[in-house]
């Protein structure tokens, strides 16, 4: 090879790498295998990336280094034909809640844009294409508001923006108008009126105050008319308790339902203008669990029943007192059990009186308070002490109570009515991120538009076609766009992450992957291996650590790594096409490979202890109402191809309905009829994919416990018993 075609690494020796040097090929795909411990990722992740982004931040001014902190230089003597490199490892996308598989991959983006230029917005009461209303129309609506009403014509002029808007205040003042309304209150334009730079506004220009009567709808006319220039074809009508928009853009005719210019950021759960206000933007909110807060319905409210004031029952504390004013003027028995109050005694107790009540407290220092007004039920005063609290305590204790529902407004689609309204081929983008890739690929290919719309809409389009087609190309047509990033194996997470990068279409790269295959079926490895020769084909160097044979076989180049783990292992035992691999002596990858070495399959099966769990009429997500029989004892595997149903089997309705029985009651099992056979399970422990280490200073030692034994032998030894060294001054955790 000319040394323009290859990376040539002199002298690694990073981690457990015994002083390695070789020549790795360029634009070709190369794999890394070996034993598990070996050296592939410290020699492909730990010195060739590093050095790349090392490399890379260090062609940096001065000025930005700062901010990227420094990067150490890997234990390597050189590394010369080095690319640009890009990580692509098992790391989990994102723990935001805001974040979904259509924003990671800038789908939504795109959709944001196509439901801003070309979209329909319905009314979603009365089904009907909405389009701008006339100022007759407008005016019309007003005269059917009660006579004598106090009305104000506001024009809104700045929407949701930062800024302090001296220069508009200036010039508003100039052309003759009075007052404006600032984030909600009102005030004089000759005032000096300061708003913070940083926080975003809304101001709205006073037009007109009037008195509604049947003598005045030409000057309301007018009004609108000048509210319509000002507030760029938007004016708002307020009567001091409710506020109408109208819009000469778009407006039911029938009921007056009317949503602002569309817009990208109008489709954005992250901007206040497209977000839900009621569950802010999360899709869910949380109130009261009634099981977790009253567990026992056949306990008395005097024994405890209610957890949240147990400990308070028959003392002088304020909130039992005024809890049992509650009970007794509803004539509520604290002495019987919960299960046998009414429904009408359990509103309540949860939710309070529904007239003020007069009543007298006595303080245990012997104050005496008299008040008449509405007394709080349990669970509303819960939930108004976790939404106001800000003491970190008190919110860990009330969110013990709580549990998370979908959000009541807006049904967990996250954005407002408005936003929700608008649709493109009969579906809003809600709908659109509810479809799986594949069917979202076959939507949005079907999409019929007018002429205009069409020329308008082409080229998102096919953006959106190709970033769908990306997905579906590395094995993941079975995610929905709006999955949260969160709840993604590590092995889906860095094929989005490979998909995201081949719509980016660069050139002249070094990647860098994780074992990509991981948890993808085989059934799905071709469409993989396929997208990454089609990255290599760019012109793009890969380098794949992975163990997948079929990866292998495939691939232009392998390095295998060996020939034991750790201090065993740190060198390079073969390298060449797989053919060259496979007959190399050395190789214990090529031997198996060859077929010289294979796993024979067992002679015998374990029998187990005949016991079974029988899960009946599973149905959470994709399951159809399954029946599934698991025998205990026994080496138990859940296969088939990827997002066939597996987890939701095994973590959502197994896993959970063991661990709820088992003791651990915030826990909610999937869908299922009935669950037989739990009585022959004691313990339970989940193995995932997380990280077992949460801080630097977690090794295998401290996360097995070894650790603890370790000091107590180095506590025992004579020279510190001399010293009176107990076990905790061998801890790093201790000063």
């Amino acid at each position: 090879m000319a040394d323009h075609d290859k990376i040539v690494i002199r002298g690694a020796k990073e981690n457990n790498l015994k002083n390695v040097s070789l020549e790795i090929p360029r634009n070709r795909l190369v794999v890394m295998t070996g034993l598990s411990g070996s050296g592939k990722t410290s020699l492909a992740f730990d010195t060739i990336y590093a050095e790349g982004q090392r490399r890379y931040v260090e062609s940096l001014s001065a000025y930005a280094r700062q901010f990227l902190g420094g990067v150490e230089k890997p234990n390597v003597e050189s590394i010369e034909g080095l690319s640009p490199a890009i990580s692509i490892d098992q790391k989990t996308t994102s723990n935001n809640p805001r974040s979904t598989v259509g924003t990671v991959t800038e789908i939504y983006d795109y959709l944001r844009l196509l439901y801003g230029r070309v979209g329909v917005p319905y009314c979603p009461k009365h089904d009907v294409p909405i389009s701008g209303q006339t100022i007759p129309e407008m005016c019309q609506a007003i005269m059917e508001m009660p006579d004598r009403s106090r009305l104000t014509v506001l024009a809104p002029i700045v929407k949701n923006r930062k800024g302090t808007f001296k220069d508009t205040f200036a010039r508003l003042l100039k052309e003759g108008y009075i007052r404006v309304r600032c984030d909600g209150e009102m005030r004089m334009l000759e005032d000096d009126i300061v708003l913070e730079k940083n926080i975003r506004h809304d101001i709205e220009v006073v037009i007109d105050r009037i008195i509604k009567t049947e003598d005045s709808r030409s000057r309301i006319n007018d009004s609108l008319e000048t509210a319509l220039r000002v507030g760029g074809g938007r004016v708002i009508v307020s009567d001091g308790e409710k506020e109408t928009m109208f819009s000469s853009s778009y407006a039911c005719p029938e009921c007056g339902f009317s949503i602002p210019n569309l817009e990208p950021r109008l489709f954005s759960f992250n901007a206040p203008l497209g977000a839900c206000e009621n569950c802010k933007v999360l899709g869910f909110t949380e109130e009261v669990d009634i099981d977790e807060l009253i567990p026992d319905r056949e306990k008395t409210i005097r024994q405890g029943a209610i957890r949240y004031n147990k400990n308070i029952v028959d003392t002088e504390n304020i909130e039992w007192q005024t809890f049992e004013i509650l009970c007794r003027h509803y004539d509520i028995s604290l002495d019987v059990p919960v299960s046998s109050l009414s429904e009408k005694q359990m509103d309540i107790i949860l939710h309070g009186s529904d007239r003020p009540i007069s009543y007298q407290l006595r303080s245990s220092s012997g104050n005496e308070y008299k008040r008449n007004d509405y007394i709080e039920g349990i669970k509303d005063l819960i939930e108004r002490r976790y939404r106001d609290t800000s003491s970190s305590m008190v919110k860990d204790w009330l969110h013990s109570f709580m549990k998370e529902t979908k959000c009541p407004v807006c049904k967990g689609k996250r954005l407002n009515p408005q936003a929700l309204s608008v649709r493109v081929g009969n579906k809003n983008i809600s709908e659109f991120t509810a479809l799986s890739v594949v069917n979202a690929k076959q939507f949005i290919s079907s999409l019929s538009l007018d002429v205009e719309k069409a020329k308008i809409a082409d080229l998102v389009i096919k953006e959106i076609d190709n970033r769908l087609s990306f997905l579906h190309n590395v094995g993941l047509d079975y995610l929905t766009l709006d999955r949260l990033a969160g709840t993604l194996s590590g092995g889906e997470a860095q094929r989005i992450r490979l998909a995201t990068q081949i719509g980016s279409r660069l050139s002249g790269v070094l990647y860098v992957m994780d074992e990509p295959s991981i948890g993808l079926h085989q059934r799905d490895n071709s469409k993989l291996i396929a997208t990454m020769k089609d990255m290599r084909d760019l012109g793009n160097s890969l380098i794949v650590v992975e163990h997948d044979e079929e990866t292998m076989m495939e691939s232009d180049w392998i390095i295998d790594v060996g020939p034991g783990a750790g201090v065993h292992g740190g060198q390079i035992m073969a390298q060449g096409t797989p053919q060259e691999v496979m007959q190399s002596e050395n190789s214990i990858t090529g031997a198996y490979l060859s077929g010289r070495k294979i796993i024979p399959l067992p002679k015998k099966r374990r029998e187990g202890n005949g016991n079974l769990i029988e899960i009946k009429g599973a149905s959470e997500h994709n399951l159809k109402n399954i029946n599934v029989k698991i025998p205990l004892g026994k080496l138990v595997v859940v296969t088939g191809v990827s997002g066939s149903g597996k987890s939701t089997l095994v973590n959502d309705v197994f896993m959970k309905a063991v661990q709820q029985k088992l003791g651990r009651v915030r826990v909610y099992p999937g869908r299922f009829r009935s669950i037989s056979g739990l009585e022959n399970i004691d313990k339970l422990v989940q193995i995932d994919q997380q990280p077992i280490g949460r801080t630097p200073r977690s090794n295998p030692a401290t996360y097995t416990g070894v650790f603890d034994d370790i000091r107590d032998v180095y506590a025992k030894t004579p020279e510190a018993r001399m010293r009176r060294y107990d076990k905790g001054r061998f801890s790093f955790n201790t000063k």
